[in-house]
C-alpha cells in the first residue's frame, strides 16, 4: 500500500495525450477540479488537400479551457525537459501519447501513469482495440499502470472490464473504452491523491496475445479463412483502416458484415471469394465453409455506402464475380 502525507497540497498534474480518445480523460479531471499545470500534445501537422496545419483533438480542447499547452518536437530535448521541470509536477497522466524517455516519465514526484485500452498484460502494443475484436474476444477493458522501461509493462493500479458484442466494431468499442477509460483515470487519480492504492505486477503466460501495429497486409481479406474469422477481421478494422479485398483489380473496403447461415440442403460448391447476389438486395461472398453477407462497403474512388446502394450502381458479370485470392 502506498501512502502520501496528510495535509498534502493539491496535486500538480501534467496531462499528455493527442487524439480524441484522450479528451474525455482530460475533461473529467478538469470537471473534478484537479490542477492540470500543462497539457503536452503532438505538434501541429499538415493535413488535407491544402496541407493546412492540423491541431490535435487534445490541443483544441486545452485551448477552449485556457490550459498551458506544450508541443515538443523532440521529447528527448533538454529544452523540453527543463520546461517540464519548472512546472514541478507531482504526477503525469498519459493517454494515447508517444513513448516517453526515462528522464520525462521519472520526473514527477509520484510518477507517471498511463491508460491502456486492454486488460494488461493482454494486448500490449499499439492496436489493442483492433486486435481484441480481430481475435474474437468477448471482453476487454482498460488499465492504468505506472510507466517503466519496457512499454506497457508497469505495475497495474486499476482495471475496468467491458464486454464486446458479437457485431461490435472497433470504432464502437473505441468510443465505449474512451468513456470507461476516462472514469478509470479519475478513479486512479483519486486513489493516488488519497494515498490509498496498491500496485499489481503484470504476470505473463504463453496464451497472452499482443497488439502490434496494423499494416496493409493485416487488412487484406483471405477468403480461404472461415466466415467467422473474416467477420471478426472486418469489424476489428472498421471504420479505420478497414479490411479490404480486390474486385476486378479495384480495392473494395468492407466495413460491416454478418455471417450467413446456409441450410445443408443449400450448400454449393462455390470457391472461396466467389460472389453470390441477386443484384438488388444482398451480396454474399463464399468463405471456407460458409458465406459472409456484406452490409456496408466502399469501392475504390467512391464513397462508403450500404449494399443495396452499391448494387444499384454496380453490375456483376462473369469477369468480376469473384474477389481476388491472395
Amino acid at each position: 500500500m502506498n501512502t502520501l502525507s496528510e495535509n498534502k497540497p493539491k496535486l500538480r498534474m501534467v496531462f499528455m495525450g493527442t487524439p480524441e480518445f484522450a479528451v474525455p480523460s482530460l475533461k473529467i479531471l478538469l470537471e473534478n477540479n484537479y490542477e492540470v499545470v500543462a497539457v503536452i500534445t503532438a505538434p501541429d501537422k499538415p493535413a488535407g488537400r491544402g496541407m493546412h496545419l492540423h491541431e490535435s483533438a487534445v490541443k483544441k480542447f486545452a485551448q477552449e479551457n485556457k490550459l498551458n499547452i506544450l508541443q515538443p518536437e523532440k521529447l528527448k530535448s533538454p529544452e523540453f525537459a527543463e520546461q517540464l521541470r519548472t512546472l514541478k509536477p507531482d504526477l503525469q497522466v498519459v493517454v494515447a501519447f508517444r513513448m516517453l524517455p526515462e528522464v520525462i516519465w521519472k520526473m514527477p514526484r509520484i510518477g507517471t501513469f498511463n491508460l491502456h485500452a486492454s486488460l494488461l498484460p493482454k494486448y500490449r502494443g499499439a492496436a489493442p482495440i483492433n486486435w481484441a475484436i480481430i481475435n474474437g474476444e468477448k471482453e476487454t477493458g482498460a488499465t492504468t499502470f505506472f510507466l517503466e522501461h519496457e512499454i506497457d509493462t508497469g505495475k497495474i493500479i486499476l482495471q475496468q472490464k467491458i464486454n464486446i458484442a458479437d457485431n461490435e466494431t472497433a470504432g464502437e468499442l473505441h468510443d465505449a473504452l474512451m468513456l470507461a477509460g476516462a472514469a478509470l483515470v479519475l478513479k486512479t487519480v483519486q486513489l493516488i491523491e488519497a494515498g490509498n492504492y496498491s500496485l499489481t505486477p503484470q504476470t505473463l503466460s504463453a496464451e497472452i496475445k499482443s497488439a502490434p501495429k496494423l499494416f496493409t497486409e493485416t487488412c487484406r481479406i483471405n477468403w480461404n479463412n472461415s466466415a467467422h474469422q473474416i467477420h471478426n477481421l472486418i469489424r476489428g478494422l472498421s471504420p479505420y483502416p478497414a479490411a479490404f479485398t480486390k474486385l476486378n483489380g479495384k480495392t473494395v473496403k468492407i466495413f460491416r458484415s454478418q455471417k450467413f447461415i446456409i441450410p445443408n440442403s443449400q450448400l454449393t460448391n462455390n470457391s472461396p471469394g466467389e460472389i453470390i447476389t441477386d443484384g438488388k438486395t444482398y451480396l454474399r461472398i463464399q468463405c471456407a465453409g460458409g458465406l459472409l453477407e456484406i452490409l456496408e462497403l466502399q469501392l475504390e474512388g467512391k464513397k462508403k455506402i450500404n449494399t443495396e446502394e452499391f448494387l444499384r450502381g454496380f453490375r456483376f458479370t462473369s469477369e468480376n464475380s469473384k474477389c481476388e485470392i491472395f
